[in-house]
């Protein structure tokens, strides 16, 4: 049987990092995303994952640099307002780890990526509600999906890494 879960966007988070100046991280997240899920079942080793984030939700704490980031130098938010990840495979690692391969779609280019999902188990919540955890970890490079903006500051160092770590904390709700 067939089991479709959908994204509790309360208590999950899609986050990501980057090095800034080669010397410290920059972390950021977007606001506005959904997702989902479909199992036989409760096995997330059978799941098919689909993910879309609006890209003018994007945050990193600073008003100028969002706005950076959605303009033509990055996501291009005006003629790309989405990026999306649709699952071609799960392998089961362990009880408590899945290898997610799928296509993310960022800017218009789609490429396979393959992130690790840690799943934390599932659990019934106070209101009754079937709940589904995991943390799903990854890296892209950036310019693989056209966001290829950098620049090089007057002492030789690179003002940001082409290398973007994710970092998703899901909650799942079984419908």
């Amino acid at each position: 049987m067939d089991t479709k879960w959908t994204i509790d966007g309360m208590h999950s988070e899609i986050g990501f990092k980057v090095r800034h100046m080669m010397i410290s991280n920059v972390s950021g997240n977007f606001g506005q995303f959904a997702a989902e899920a479909m199992t036989t079942g409760e096995d997330f080793a059978s799941a098919n994952f689909s993910f879309n984030a609006t890209v003018d939700s994007i945050n990193t704490g600073v008003a100028d640099r969002d706005g950076h980031l959605k303009s033509a130098d990055f996501f291009d938010a005006a003629n790309h307002p989405g990026l999306s990840f649709q699952s071609t495979s799960v392998n089961k690692v362990n009880d408590q780890e899945l290898e997610i391969t799928g296509n993310m779609n960022i800017k218009g280019v789609e490429k396979s990526i393959s992130l690790k999902a840690e799943f934390a188990g599932i659990a019934v919540d106070p209101y009754g509600q079937t709940k589904a955890g995991m943390t799903i970890t990854g890296k892209i490079k950036r310019s693989d999906f056209g966001l290829t903006w950098s620049a090089v500051t007057e002492a030789g160092n690179i003002v940001l890494a082409d290398d973007i770590h994710l970092n998703c904390e899901l909650q799942l709700i079984k419908q």
